[in-house]
């Protein structure tokens, strides 16, 4: 927000496009916008001091906008709103606008633009980003008349909110935002009703469900706000459930039908269910080649049921025999009612021997010991972000959540410099919770300016933990098996920052274990610490997450355990040579 605010807003004679971009976001509830000035977009600025129940939050980079939206909007499930100004500043919110995409973020991008005569001249600053987002957006607007503002804005709302979520950019020129405003303020909509199924799908669904053996439910992100009506489902019907690295928290990990995470790096149990089970049901998920592993094998027994809002995902990877297209919790709901449960105790046992293989390496010092001393701390409302690599994996397999949207992550994209600011967004959105954030030292450095935003506006309950192996480390693990261990440019080492000094650069306290006798008690100054801090880890490096399934590979051929571990030979179980530098 700006220091100083005019003691009231203006009146319509009064008004702008710019001012009512603000009056059109105010009016729809939006509270919090992550951004960045420039040029193009300064009328907007300018308007901001008369909407003081508007806060923005100043980031230190665009991306960090982006992101932080994203980890506000998928802690609340609310909409989150990102700005940016024209040519570079947009293009910088392009990678989370993908981000949100291929997650499914509800996500509002505000960009200004060069004036309209400009438009097409290669002015400075400009830059054709609804051309360059058209694949990375639900949809995109430029407002050439300031009257429509207030309409396109309502619908980018609605669009971005309705079925499918994911992100809407609308690109506003700079003379509409000067141009006097004289059309109509639009009232908000109400909430989009949700999408019932018919009523034949759900009876075919459920006619295959009755004539299972051994069945399995999975679990993906879009069922995040059906958690309620999921997990009843499961219990009702006594399936088996897997939730995917998307779905975390969607089914409490307590149960014991829960099975874990499916996929490259999931459990044993979740991964030779998926290839045994004779009928499987998803909800909300997009079947992604990371979950599948080889598609010709996935659930090679099974007949599929896929419950979707988005009618494109279904049958679009996976071989579809039940196609219900509904939300979530709606479906779910109509195929519990008047359910007896169904016991399948053969299915039952097998699938306790598969949970009791394959479990992460966590009884020796690393980062696997590290990850699991940090997310055993977390209490029930406390919401975990992580970057992307080995130790986003290892948190995936290891955190036991028991509420929907306490997990933050990139999972589509795999976006490096995503975790700090998204538990920056979350901390803002949930202020009374404490939003902890799990990196590695490579993705933390890509976005490691919004320490800055932590210090401007005072955020006290971020809790950031670094585990510093030196390496791009699923980077090395990848090369170590295969690609004969050729270590190629992935060693950070002999270039890493004392993080402790980065943070106390901007006044963040700072904590380091080195050790399996120093992490408890640095752990707990830590997280007793009033205000948000840093944690490093130093581990050595690791020869890997395991279980894991190779690229190519079906799920039922995934190493169970690091094989390193089991071999003879000296020269495997030496550490990796650090990279020649």
């Amino acid at each position: 927000m700006s220091d100083s605010k005019p003691e009231q807003q203006p009146q319509m004679q009064d008004m702008t496009g710019a001012k009512a971009l603000w009056a059109t976001l105010a009016a729809h509830g939006i509270d919090t916008v992550f951004g960045y000035p420039g040029g193009a977009i300064m009328p907007v600025y300018d308007a901001l001091t008369y909407y003081p129940e508007v806060h923005h939050i100043l980031t230190r980079h665009e991306q960090g906008a982006a992101h932080a939206a994203e980890g506000y909007a998928k802690a609340t499930g609310r909409l989150g709103v990102c700005m940016a100004t024209s040519g570079p500043g947009a293009t910088n919110l392009v990678t989370g606008l993908a981000d949100a995409m291929m997650d499914s973020v509800p996500l509002l991008a505000i960009t200004g633009n060069v004036a309209r005569h400009l438009i097409g001249t290669d002015a400075f600053q400009e830059a054709d980003i609804t051309g360059i987002t058209l694949p990375v957006t639900k949809h995109n607007y430029v407002v050439h008349d300031p009257n429509d503002l207030p309409r396109i804005v309502a619908e980018a709302i609605r669009i971005a909110r309705s079925g499918r979520p994911g992100p809407v950019l609308v690109d506003i020129p700079k003379d509409v935002q000067l141009a006097a405003f004289t059309g109509t303020l639009v009232a908000p909509q109400a909430d989009p009703a949700q999408l019932q199924a018919r009523p034949e799908d759900i009876r075919t669904a459920l006619e295959l469900l009755k004539s299972a053996e051994r069945p399995v439910l999975m679990v993906g992100g879009g069922a995040q706000g059906a958690a309620a009506e999921i997990t009843a489902f499961a219990r009702a019907w006594q399936i088996p459930t897997i939730t995917t690295l998307m779905g975390l928290g969607a089914f409490p990990s307590s149960d014991p039908l829960w099975l874990g995470m499916p996929g490259m790096h999931g459990s044993v149990a979740a991964n030779q269910a998926i290839s045994e089970a004779d009928v499987l049901i998803g909800f909300g998920l997009r079947f992604d080649d990371r979950v599948t592993g080889r598609v010709k094998d996935f659930a090679r027994h099974a007949r599929i049921i896929h419950v979707d809002l988005d009618a494109a995902e279904i049958g679009k990877i996976v071989h579809t025999q039940v196609a219900v297209r509904a939300d979530a919790a709606s479906a779910a709901r109509a195929m519990t009612e008047g359910v007896t449960p169904f016991v399948h105790p053969e299915w039952t046992a097998q699938i306790q021997e598969w949970k009791g293989r394959g479990a992460p390496a966590t009884s020796n010092w690393g980062a696997g010991y590290a990850v699991k001393a940090v997310v055993d701390r977390l209490r029930p409302d406390d919401i975990l972000s992580t970057d992307v690599g080995q130790h986003q994996m290892l948190a995936a397999q290891l955190v036991r959540f028991e509420k929907p949207r306490r997990w933050l992550t990139s999972g589509g994209l795999g976006t490096m410099g995503f975790g700090f600011p998204a538990a920056i967004g979350a901390a803002l959105a949930e202020p009374g919770v404490t939003s902890v954030v799990i990196a590695g030292d490579g993705g933390f450095q890509m976005t490691a300016q919004e320490f800055a935003t932590l210090t401007k506006y005072d955020i006290r309950n971020v809790k950031i933990c670094i585990i510093n192996n030196s390496y791009l480390g699923m980077v090395r693990q990848w090369q170590e098996l295969f690609h004969g261990r050729r270590y190629s440019e992935v060693y950070l080492g002999d270039s890493n920052p004392d993080f402790l000094k980065l943070a106390d650069a901007y006044n963040i306290a700072g904590f380091r274990a080195s050790n399996a006798d120093e992490l408890p008690g640095a752990i707990d100054a830590w997280l007793a610490h009033p205000y948000s801090a840093l944690l490093e880890v130093v581990v050595p490096q690791e020869h890997g997450v395991f279980p894991m399934v190779p690229a190519g590979a079906a799920l039922y051929e995934m190493i169970e355990t690091d094989p390193s571990l089991s071999t003879s030979d000296p020269e495997q179980t030496d550490q990796p040579k650090e990279a020649t530098r």
